[in-house]
């Protein structure tokens, strides 16, 4: 048990410092239509935490029925954000009138 706490925290410290170096090397240009595109895949963590909040059939309700509802709180903000960068960022490239 104790080995296997110690490989998921090896990994989540090894993609932590993969994320920020991959992050840290897309340049300003990029970073916008990249960062609205992977808000939009948030979706996909919506219709999860959906899922847990149905399935919640675990002794600790309360706790599963908290974290669903953070989940799908949270990822409906990104999403909407997601969009609204979107959104502004198209309207640099119009033209004006």
């Amino acid at each position: 048990m104790e080995v296997d706490f110690v490989l998921l925290l090896t990994i989540f410290a090894l993609a932590i410092f993969v994320g920020f170096e991959i992050i840290t090397k897309v340049p300003p240009t990029l970073h916008t239509p990249l960062m609205s595109g992977s808000n939009a895949i948030s979706g996909i963590t919506i219709i999860g935490a959906l899922g847990v909040l149905i399935s919640a059939g675990t002794e600790h309700l309360w706790l599963t029925r908290i974290l669903g509802l953070l989940a799908v709180i949270t990822a409906t903000i990104n999403v909407v954000g997601g969009y609204f960068v979107t959104h502004r960022m198209l309207g640099m490239f119009r033209k004006k009138k």
